[in-house]
């Protein structure tokens, strides 16, 4: 979680994701969990709004305390906009040793595995990509490369 403060200062570069030993390895399991970790940054950054709809004041008025409130419209609406990681466990200890104690880390494995075999990038537009290689070709004569 090095990267929130920065990040609330304003920084906007995530340097090393994925980087494992100070940078001489990458590792793809390790950039799922990385890229875990910018998302909850990014939802902090952006901000969590406290108001009377996102602390359902009406639906606590409405429902009364200690009652239902998962099947209620408040919830429904605003479920979402809660941090939910797709990689990280959030069950209690006694429900993560009783579902066998599953590794964070081959979950990310697992997840990069089916990511690589499964994902189609969008085209890069062709003007786009005649424009990236002008400023390659420029970098190179400049370079002498």
């Amino acid at each position: 979680m090095t990267s929130l403060l920065p990040a609330l200062a304003g920084a906007n570069l995530i340097y090393g994701m994925g980087m494992i030993e100070m940078g001489m390895t990458f590792d793809f399991g390790q950039l799922v969990l990385d890229n875990e970790v910018a998302q909850m940054v990014r939802h902090v950054v952006n901000g969590i709004a406290v108001n009377d709809e996102t602390l359902a004041v009406d639906a606590i008025k409405e429902i009364g305390i200690g009652k239902d409130f998962l099947s209620h419209d408040s919830t429904l609406r605003h479920m979402r906009s809660i941090s939910a990681p797709r990689v990280f466990d959030r069950t209690m200890r006694e429900d993560w040793e009783q579902a066998g104690k599953p590794d964070i880390y081959k979950k990310a494995t697992e997840k990069a595995i089916e990511i690589l075999e499964t994902h189609t990038p969008d085209p890069i537009a062709d003007d786009i990509q005649k424009r990236i290689h002008s400023i390659v070709e420029e970098a190179e004569k400049e370079l002498g490369i």
